[in-house]
């Protein structure tokens, strides 16, 4: 060999060590950042779960709470009749409550399930991060979840929103899983999952149902050239119908009952809109409006690579917000029923983390959204579990037994919130006697048939629910006086 031959032989050899180096670097650099993703995650899952258990029990079960244990007494069947006799929430989570009953009926034991839940949804919405783009927007997403006031909040609360955002994330996951392989399974799953979001709770049905237009429009061209590329989608879609299809037939006929009339609680037109945002955001206006920048940028990021994804994050976002809006003129809306939002929402703005790329490396700018979640949520938590966030049905009824004597009438308006207040307060420990009245002539009935008895009046704003003519507040202002009002809830003794 030559000595010009045998030097390119060395130099090439040395090429070759340097580049196995350079790749032996650079894989031991993606091993460490993966073993840092792991930890990081075990501590967002770690810090939502804290945050879900402590204090589950503090505050009183208020009036929705209440409601999930007269329910959860009832047998199986008996959940299912009063579901399809007019209950406006599916019986799903009822039936599970009513297995958490075996544990007995404390606010903790009642509240359990959607803390479970909540703390599972951290990782899911992780795994939807990561599918959608990569495992930054997944660390983002799922600190953004896992320090929300607004899932905190009802993942501490027992009913059905937190159990159905679990099962919804699953479907979302399954869903951007299937758009990226096409596999059947997971298309399946995705069908079944809904299904399950909707045992929990019927509104799960309007996000669903954008999932699956959104899965037309993208593959509109697909199945334009050959129908049978059509056929995922509508295996999802048939398991979805099949897994719910007693329910869909009672949905249709609740639903009709439901926009009967206009509502006479909940709210109406733009106030849900930004009272939704406000919300799921968790604080003031100035964070509501940065939070809504962020969410364009990313859907902007996403548009440049992934144009599919980039119009999953606006239809999952635009549609559910308009069909809400219209729909809040002929039933109650709230934005509770909206927390499907969550991970969408969370995913938009995680997706905006490129934008940081060109200041810091990448490890900082996930650093710094991480912690800029956990900043905005600091000045809620820092009073959330020391000041009362539902009505203090305990507080209230320690109150009314010293105020109440023997042979008193305690009266209830409207007669439902009997059930938080039967919760804590006993009338036959008191000596008195408890009745419910809902309009003007209810109570003059009452008055009418214990001439000279005194009577304390139990109040919440859902008087006006029960009572939209406002007759029945119009007698109690006129026949009674104030005596207490704690946490939401009248205290009025009669006047006579």
């Amino acid at each position: 060999m030559t000595v010009p031959e045998r030097q390119e032989t060395e130099y090439r050899d040395a090429d070759t060590r340097i580049l196995k180096d350079s790749r032996h670097l650079c894989e031991s650099a993606k091993t460490r950042y993966g073993a840092s993703v792991s930890w990081i995650l075990i501590g967002l899952a770690a810090a939502g779960a804290l945050l879900r258990l402590y204090n589950l029990g503090g505050n009183s079960l208020w009036l929705d709470e209440a409601a999930t244990l007269t329910f959860a007494r009832q047998t199986l069947a008996g959940i299912w009749e009063t579901t399809a006799a007019g209950e406006f929430n599916p019986p799903l989570f009822y039936w599970l409550e009513h297995g958490m009953l075996l544990f007995g009926e404390s606010e903790f034991v009642l509240r359990l399930l959607p803390a479970l839940f909540g703390i599972l949804t951290v990782p899911v919405v992780y795994l939807i991060g990561r599918e959608f783009r990569d495992r930054n927007v997944g660390l983002i997403a799922a600190a953004l979840l896992a320090f929300s006031p607004f899932h905190i909040f009802y993942s501490q609360e027992a009913r059905a929103y937190a159990p159905m955002l679990f099962f919804f994330s699953l479907a979302l996951l399954f869903y951007v899983r299937a758009g990226r392989s096409d596999e059947t399974r997971s298309w399946v799953l995705f069908g079944v999952f809904s299904a399950a979001a909707f045992w929990m709770h019927f509104y799960a049905v309007v996000p669903v149902a954008v999932l699956i237009l959104h899965a037309l429009v993208t593959r509109a061209g697909e199945i334009r050239k050959d129908v049978r590329n059509a056929k995922n989608p509508a295996l999802a879609l048939v398991a979805f119908v099949v897994a719910t299809l007693p329910l869909l037939i009672v949905t249709v006929n609740l639903f009709l009952v439901r926009t009967s009339s206009a509502p006479t609680f909940g709210m109406q037109g733009l106030s849900l809109i930004y009272h939704t945002f406000l919300q799921i955001t968790g604080s003031g206006d100035l964070n509501m409006v940065l939070f809504g920048i962020l969410f364009l940028v990313g859907v902007a990021y996403t548009w440049c690579e992934d144009r599919n994804g980039a119009l999953l994050l606006v239809l999952m976002m635009a549609l559910p917000l308009a069909a809400s809006l219209v729909l809040s003129s002929r039933m109650p809306m709230i934005p509770r029923y909206l927390i499907y939002l969550l991970p969408v929402y969370f995913v938009g703005i995680a997706s905006a983390y490129p934008a940081l790329l060109a200041l810091v490396r990448e490890r900082w700018a996930v650093a710094i959204f991480i912690a800029a979640a956990v900043l905005v949520a600091v000045p809620l938590l820092s009073t959330y579990y020391t000041i009362p966030q539902k009505n203090d049905w305990r507080g209230f009824s320690a109150e009314l037994g010293a105020m109440t004597g023997e042979g008193d009438l305690v009266v209830v308006l409207p007669p439902y919130i009997a059930q938080p207040l039967d919760y804590y307060y006993s009338n036959a420990t008191d000596g008195t006697l408890e009745m419910g009245a809902t309009t003007e002539d209810d109570l003059e009935a009452i008055r009418d048939r214990y001439p000279g008895r005194r009577a304390f009046y139990v109040a919440t704003a859902d008087i006006f629910a029960a009572d939209p003519s406002g007759n029945a507040a119009g007698w109690l202002e006129e026949n009674t006086r104030v005596v207490g009002q704690h946490t939401g809830i009248n205290l009025l003794v009669s006047s006579w």
